[in-house]
């Protein structure tokens, strides 16, 4: 039985059977339906996001179609819009108060040295889990099942 199958079994809400299939099935990169699912929560239309993310309505079209992978820049700059919205802003902790950081860890941490511990999974050069990692996409393999970034999709 797939992961998400047997997810369904143990999570109650439809909605959140989604995010949590999303989140597993797209661990590397972000994929048509998140892309999709994104973009509808900005309320934009497929010309407003491909302005918005500086690429051609071609680009868009072919992000939701699964024809290109979203690059990462794009993928970055639509988490980044997301996470400006009201509804995601109230309520929610930093990543080391979150994640019960040690001192000495929060101390050498780029979120904490730019007091952006809500964007923590933003910010290149993060000690998650205990390191820092190498690029974006191993960053990303953390961050999308971290609850920080979890909480504002």
């Amino acid at each position: 039985m797939p992961l998400c199958g047997i997810l369904n079994e143990i999570i109650t809400t439809s909605l959140d059977r989604y995010r949590i299939c999303i989140k597993i099935l797209t661990l590397n990169y972000m994929d048509k339906k998140e892309f999709a699912y994104l973009r509808k929560k900005l309320n934009k239309t497929q010309k407003q996001m491909a302005q918005l993310l500086g690429v051609s309505l071609k680009a868009v079209h072919s992000y939701e179609q699964g024809w290109r992978q979203v690059p990462t820049h794009v993928e970055r700059q639509l988490l980044f819009l997301i996470s400006r919205l009201e509804e995601n802003m109230k309520g929610r902790k930093t990543c080391w108060v979150t994640k019960k950081c040690p001192p000495e860890r929060k101390k050498q941490c780029p979120a904490w040295e730019f007091k952006a511990g809500k964007l923590c999974w933003f910010i290149s050069g993060t000690i998650c889990e205990g390191e820092v990692h190498r690029d974006w996409k191993e960053k990303m393999k953390i961050c999308r099942s971290c609850e920080i970034l979890i909480s504002m999709l």
